[in-house]
């Protein structure tokens, strides 16, 4: 059951009308009249104890599908993690001015779901003292990290965008992606990913980045700010001061990204540039060392001069800045987590995420301030960002949303066909000898598809070899499908070659190949039965390096359902491969010579 939207509002006028200081109008939502308004929201500030200043500095998760009445697996999960048993109690306790949503923590089973959640989330935090609305947030980058699954409408990610090469669509992508996020009571979304990804071995960036070349990813990461904000979602451009160079994930180590400071700014600089010069409402901090920017030591979202000296200052950012989350290893390596948000503060930032310890975190902030470390006009500082931007966003006019908002907007039909469309344009045929592609029905109506079929990115799609399959059936093809995994053993192998021997053709799904990888003993086996093979990278186009036997190929830069049947339209002819490399494929054996430039891509 849906609350009613009356209801809502009727059990919140009261801290509603705290929210409207003095009685007076809400708060106008374009920038410069919010600048006017900043007397107001300081009169807010002032009324709150520090308490509640320190609560709005927290961004944090919460297990469970409902604010109140969470499973009660989620309740023990919210007890054992962070002392409450739901939401609610979360914003009684700790007065957080953010929740970020999660599918693991059971947050985005539906959008009708998602709604009653941020609902229940406003309606809670309404109903304190001095009460705000609450800033909701997730990842939802599309491609390969998607916290909302389907029905919402689903995007290629940010390299598939990339080779489609195609500013409108990025910034089209944006706009419905943050339209859907909206009409669920999201309306910070952390994305689109600034960084340049220009070392192929990147474990935690790869295809979630634009590309290699600064100023074809500045171009895009502008574009999907101006989609994101238009649809009236703050988004956030992540890593500062740049992730795109690296071997070593944060989320489990400490990077060092060893740019000197002249390459820094021709490399990293110019997306987020671009992003301040586009009015971006918040910018994500990244967890690595860049000794040319600050040779402390100190990760960059400790790192005063990076966040104050250069983002702040020499970048002339003022808006929020939000740390990439507090439980990874690359911020916790140096300090301890009662440490890190104090020192995060200190550096410039404004919103703390996901803090592994939200009483250790809160209750180290407080003393803080109390024991003179931080000064209370410091907290304030960062509050009135959060407040301009809960402000410019709406919610302090209006923070809920509708059951009918949800129908009218999310996974509507439009959005799916745009969607299809924007998709068909990133397919990149990277190969294609003996003019094999596309696979006619007439000679190739048989297809086996084997491949990797990795766990959907918003556990919703795939598995992409049922995808693949079911996409060449549609078209006319007799597809068998064949799951062979990431790391198929001799005896899948096995049977893969055995299945390969009755049919016209094969289709192998690639994933993250590398030298050692089994997938190419699979690959190799295929192509020894005579057969034709076309495989499909179905996450990095590095793949194709790996494979150099391999007759077609074509890169689909993730695997959720949206590109695959994008792909397998490519391949069929239905549609022509429009897509370009947005990053260099280097040979696999000798790595500083280049295969495949940026801007390769084969046509029919």
């Amino acid at each position: 059951m849906h609350t009613s939207r009356r209801t809502l509002l009727a059990a919140t006028a009261g801290a509603a009308a705290v929210v409207a200081v003095g009685g007076g109008p809400a708060l106008a939502e374009d920038d410069d009249t919010v600048r006017h308004d900043d007397k107001k929201l300081r009169a807010l500030i002032s009324r709150m104890t520090l308490e509640e200043k320190v609560g709005q500095l927290f961004v944090m998760r919460v297990y469970g599908h409902s604010a109140t009445a969470p499973d009660q697996a989620d309740i023990d999960a919210n007890l054992k993690e962070i002392g409450v048993r739901d939401a609610a109690e979360l914003l009684a306790k700790y007065r957080v001015g953010g929740i970020i949503y999660f599918a693991w923590a059971h947050n985005t089973r539906d959008p009708h779901q998602i709604a009653d959640l941020s609902n229940g989330i406003q309606q809670a935090s309404l109903a304190q003292p001095r009460g705000l609305p609450v800033l909701i947030s997730t990842d939802q980058e599309h491609g390969i990290v998607a916290r909302v699954g389907r029905p919402a409408t689903l995007f290629p990610g940010a390299m598939a965008l990339g080779a489609g090469g195609s500013r409108t669509d990025a910034r089209t992508a944006g706009r419905i992606g943050g339209a859907e996020l909206r009409a669920m009571g999201v309306r910070q979304d952390y994305a689109p990913v600034a960084d340049v990804n220009v070392n192929p071995a990147n474990p935690v960036i790869g295809v979630r980045s634009f590309g290699a070349d600064p100023q074809a990813v500045a171009g895009m990461v502008a574009a999907q700010v101006k989609g994101y904000q238009s649809a009236g979602v703050a988004a956030t451009s992540k890593h500062f001061p740049g992730h795109g160079d690296t071997e070593t994930d944060s989320h489990y180590g400490f990077p060092v990204i060893e740019h000197t400071e002249a390459q820094w700014a021709e490399l990293d600089a110019p997306p987020f540039r671009a992003a301040i010069a586009a009015g971006i409402d918040s910018i994500m901090t990244a967890h690595i060392m860049v000794p040319a920017l600050d040779p402390s030591g100190d990760p960059a979202t400790l790192s005063r001069p990076i966040l104050t000296g250069i983002l702040r200052e020499r970048l002339g950012y003022d808006g929020v800045v939000v740390t990439d989350s507090l439980g990874m290893e690359g911020v916790r390596t140096k300090y301890g987590d009662d440490r890190v948000p104090v020192l995060a503060l200190k550096a410039g930032v404004d919103q703390l995420l996901n803090p592994p310890k939200l009483d250790i975190a809160w209750n180290a902030v407080l003393q803080a301030v109390r024991g003179g470390e931080l000064t209370e006009a410091r907290l304030d500082e960062s509050i009135l960002r959060v407040l301009r931007l809960k402000a410019k966003l709406g919610l302090l006019k209006d923070p809920y949303v509708t059951g009918r908002g949800v129908d009218r907007v999310v996974g509507i039909s439009s959005h799916l066909k745009a969607a299809d469309r924007i998709a068909e344009r990133t397919t990149t045929l990277l190969v294609n000898s003996g003019g094999l592609l596309p696979l006619s029905r007439r000679t190739h109506r048989n297809v086996l598809v084997v491949g990797a079929d990795p766990a959907s990115p918003s556990g919703t799609t795939g598995p992409p070899t049922t995808v693949l399959g079911a996409a060449l059936t549609e078209l006319g093809f007799t597809a068998t499908v064949l799951s062979t995994g990431t790391a198929p053993t001799d005896a899948t192998i096995a049977k893969a070659v055995a299945a390969a021997q009755g049919v016209d053709a094969v289709l192998v799904g690639t994933y993250n190949v590398t030298a050692a990888s089994s997938q190419r003993a699979l690959v190799n086996q295929l192509l020894a039965t005579g057969r034709p093979v076309v495989a499909l990278a179905i996450r990095n186009p590095y793949d194709v390096a790996q494979l150099p036997d391999v007759k077609a190929y074509l890169a689909a830069y993730s695997w959720t359902d949206v590109e695959l049947r994008a792909a397998v339209r490519v391949l069929a002819g239905r549609a022509d491969p429009l897509g370009k490399l947005p990053v260099p494929v280097q040979k696999a054996d000798e790595p500083t010579e280049v295969l495949y430039p940026v801007g390769h891509g084969l046509r029919y």
